[in-house]
């Protein structure tokens, strides 16, 4: 019924989508519900997968009751090194396997009751979808930043047209180094490109033979090594493709303060940007001025060595100096020898290596000589003075650290002093670093470049777009040792010379071109998708400007700034950085071009935790089925066999490599979608992690049969509801009602369930259940547990779905009253007015509480109690009775 009648359809601003009756949106609010976009794995989904998309799907759904248009669709990231690796390993092309693993996420979904729009589902490897993706880049290749660019907001700093800066180049308003008449394509190539958002240049880069691929900085980690399968990372100077995302590092830092997001999300973007202000300071090394940043200029009184790049040219001494120790010397001649020997030996450093050697010098820092040492661990010169890295490097190397108290209160006291004594200047720094875009592999959006005879990058127009990919039989990155950090990436698209080699005419005639044949990295088609989901069929736009506005411009939806973007975006925190953050860049570009109405992409950041599970390993550290472990209890303690071996027991991830994957279909099978929704909805707080129980599942399927059995009459199957409701009821609904819908506003899923739990638990002790009651519990329930309440609204007799029928709301309940007498010794010493349907317990609670009793009880408890609810209340005085 729900995809019969266009329940879950989201009605556009103008255009063919409208909802399931034909309309438009008109004047209906807007309410966007997305899901992190997700990659189809090949394993397909296990039990923790669907809590994030269940999550979304409650409040999709109780949206739609409060009157919204809920925009809710589901597509998937396609692309990139996850999918590639996968057909590798089982011998197949990527579009085979990412095909087959989509409609198998597809089908696992689809039983869960998802409300998905399903009209508004794409790949980032469909044709449609690449094309917009490569326009997006063409447009960031474009462009650049001019910093002094006038926004709407009245801020400065704004992404313009190149076309702008090469009119300056061209009247001389902007100066080169010569006129810009004078220089060749690839001279003005290079100045614009030190310019371009999107630019390409010799740059170090992260170079990972195991992977065969560069990685970008956010891709490696501490140690070094790929963040996918933890392979050796190099440095290596490559010509590559790179993003200027360091030109937005203010603006992405600023707006972060609007947005309702996690603070630890927050946080960990403000560490990534890196912004800092400090001292930039000059020293004197071997005659040439050395500039070094300090954050902390306070710390510049005790200074520990001076550590430069190898790339900074250095005349070495011939001879060690007298303070050199031993250990620096390393067996050398000289520090000219040693260095000499150091680069040979380390062509290509690994990334984030901690190697180098003493470079024989001294600088003078302050009122200290402190040792030169040359190592490619730093990118700039850097002075170490203390901290947990600059003290690893100073274990490694025998250099003595001595830190002492700071002579300043403030950082800000000590650069000022520094200034005054002219140390150095005040400058503002970032640790973010330019985004690396390109990727020696297959699986990927080409880059619609290609190159001239004389190695001038050239745009393809829009109407060549999309470069699709070739067919390559032999698609796997070429394969390098780990260790061989000598080796240079070769991107697999060279080998179709046929696809490569093109003639085109881009203006100035038919000329023979070279197409580039890196790839994107796949972070590029999950940078803009919820942007596509508004107008996934538009030919002429990538996305329809009349959605746009629609459903994301600022102030949108009561939104408390002008920031704008989609309402609720539900993921895991691990995206903190690398998705949320190159969004964000690619979003505040394409609003600076005027292509959208709001500056942020996504307004509400939901971060849920993770489903948890036991493991089992065997004595020889192998994991064993979980699902085939006997828990026994010995001395006290519960112990775990496997095969009438003891096994242990290990807490954390769920997946297949660890045995204790549970995949939603034995769910289903076992105990049905809606079992399976509420459990996963009431195991805890929906942001925190929860460790997957099977026993627990039991008392979620209890809950529903219960709910059935309150309304369905088992015998006839018929509903066997009252119209009358008592007062109680009544009260216990309405209080239900508002404590639901305040817990479905703040995704507080579990205690909403334990709520309607205790209402059901009511109904269960009544004769009868009202019917209003019933619907009540079902509207209220339908949310979470779509399936059964659409059946059950069924039985009540109404023939519209559950999807189109307003949220419940709580009205006041008119109590019937009786007046309650209330005796002391015999005596009638009060009289109350109490509830008809008032407890036993509730109402002596009340008689107690009373002044007149608590006198005449002389503050004692009382010696005995007779209640009959709600017409007396007894009380026999411990006075009373020693009278007697």
């Amino acid at each position: 019924i729900w995809k019969d009648e266009g329940c879950f359809f989201a009605a556009n601003a103008e255009g063919p989508l409208r909802d399931g009756e034909g309309r438009l949106a008109g004047k209906k609010k807007p309410y966007t519900v997305l899901d992190m976009f997700p990659f189809p794995s090949g394993k397909g989904l296990h039990v923790g997968h669907p809590l994030g998309y269940i999550a979304t799907d409650f409040v999709s759904r109780f949206k739609r009751m409060q009157g919204y248009n809920v925009l809710h669709a589901l597509g998937f990231d396609a692309f990139g090194l996850p999918a590639e690796q996968f057909a590798i390993a089982t011998g197949q092309h990527p579009r085979k396997t990412t095909e087959e693993n989509i409609a198998n996420m597809r089908r696992q979904l689809s039983r869960l009751g998802l409300s998905f729009d399903p009209r508004r589902s794409f790949a980032t490897t469909d044709p449609d979808y690449m094309k917009w993706t490569q326009w997006i880049f063409a447009r960031l290749y474009s462009s650049y930043y001019d910093p002094d660019f006038l926004r709407p907001d009245g801020k400065k700093g704004c992404a313009r047209p190149i076309e702008e800066l090469i009119k300056e180049f061209e009247s001389g308003k902007r100066k080169t180094q010569k006129p810009w008449q004078q220089m060749s394509a690839k001279e003005k190539s290079e100045v614009l490109n030190s310019f371009r958002l999107a630019y390409i240049s010799d740059s170090f880069v992260n170079w990972c033979p195991g992977l065969g691929t560069v990685l970008a900085n956010e891709e490696v980690t501490k140690e070094g090594k790929s963040e996918r399968g933890n392979w050796p990372v190099y440095r290596k100077k490559l010509r590559q493709w790179s993003m200027r995302i360091t030109a937005y590092a203010d603006r992405l830092l600023e707006d972060l303060d609007g947005l309702d997001w996690p603070e630890t999300v927050k946080a960990m973007q403000k560490n990534w940007i890196g912004k800092c202000e400090g001292l930039k300071a000059a020293f004197e090394v071997a005659g040439e001025k050395v500039e070094v940043f300090l954050p902390y200029p306070s710390l510049l009184s005790h200074p520990s060595f001076l550590v430069l790049p190898s790339s900074l040219s250095l005349d070495l001494p011939e001879k060690w100096p007298k303070d050199a120790k031993e250990e620096w010397k390393e067996g050398a001649s000289s520090s000219k020898a040693l260095f000499s020997s150091f680069k040979s030996s380390h062509p290509y450093p690994l990334a984030h290596s901690m190697d180098g050697v003493f470079s024989g010098l001294f600088a003078r820092v302050g009122e200290k000589n402190v040792p030169v040492f040359i190592s490619d661990y730093v990118s700039e010169p850097h002075l170490g003075i203390e901290g947990e890295e600059d003290a690893k490097f100073a274990r490694i190397h025998s250099i003595d650290q001595n830190p002492s108290p700071s002579a300043f209160d403030t950082e800000e006291e000590a650069l000022k002093a520094a200034k005054e004594k002219g140390l150095g200047e005040r400058e503002q720094r970032y640790r973010l670093r330019d985004w690396l875009f390109s990727r020696q592999r297959y699986w990927g959006e080409p880059f619609p470049i290609v190159y001239s005879e004389d190695g001038v990058e050239h745009l393809l127009p829009d109407s060549a777009l999309p470069v699709n990919l070739p067919s390559l039989p032999d698609y796997r990155p070429k394969s390098f040792d780990p260790d061989d950090s000598s080796s240079l990436p070769t991107a697999p698209l060279a080998r179709n010379e046929e696809w490569v080699q093109v003639e085109l005419d881009l203006g100035d005639g038919l000329k023979k071109y070279r197409r580039e044949t890196n790839t994107m990295p796949n972070w590029a088609g999950s940078c803009w998708y919820y942007l596509r989901y508004l107008s996934p069929k538009d030919e002429k736009h990538f996305v329809n400007p009349a959605e746009d506005r629609y459903f994301l411009s600022p102030f949108h939806n009561d939104q408390s700034n002008d920031l704008g973007g989609v309402d609720l975006y539900v993921g895991g925190v691990e995206h903190a950085v690398l998705h949320l953050l190159y969004a964000r860049f690619w979003h505040k570009v394409l609003y600076d071009l005027g292509y959208l109405s709001s500056r942020e992409p996504f307004y509400k950041l939901f971060n849920q935790g993770y489903v948890q599970a036991y493991a089992y390993t065997d004595s020889r550290g192998q994991y064993v089925p979980a699902s085939q472990i006997e828990s026994r209890f010995e001395d006290g303690k519960e112990v775990f066999y496997f095969e009438g071996e003891r096994v242990n027991r290990e807490f954390g991830k769920m997946g297949k490599s660890l045995k204790n994957m549970v995949t939603p279909d034995e769910m289903y099978e076992n105990y049905g979608a809606d079992t399976f929704r509420v459990y996963e909805m009431s195991m805890g707080p929906l942001s925190e992690s929860r460790p997957w129980n099977l026993k627990d599942v039991a008392g979620s399927q209890r809950f529903l049969q219960r709910l059935w059995r309150n309304v369905v009459d088992e015998q006839t199957g018929e509903a066997h509801v009252s119209e009358e409701m008592d007062s109680k009821t009544g009260r216990l609904l309405n209080k239900t009602i508002e404590g639901v819908s305040a817990d479905m506003e703040e995704m507080r899923p579990n205690t909403a369930i334990a709520k309607l739990i205790v209402l059901n638990n009511h109904l269960t002790s009544l004769p009868l259940c009202p019917r209003a009651a019933a619907e009540g519990m079902v509207k209220m329930l339908f949310p979470i547990a779509p399936h059964i309440c659409e059946e059950l609204w069924e039985k009540l007799g109404h023939s519209q779905t559950l999807s189109f029928t307003p949220w419940p709301k709580a009205q006041e309940w008119k109590e019937e009253e009786v007046v309650c007498v209330v005796q002391v010794d015999g005596k009638v010493r009060c009289r109350l007015s109490v509830p008809a349907d008032i407890d036993e317990k509730d109402l002596e609670r009340l008689a107690l509480s009373q002044e007149t009793v608590k006198q005449w009880l002389g503050g004692e408890d009382p010696l005995k109690v007779i209640c009959r609810a709600p017409k007396i209340v007894s009380l026999v005085s411990r006075s009373g009775r020693k009278e007697k």
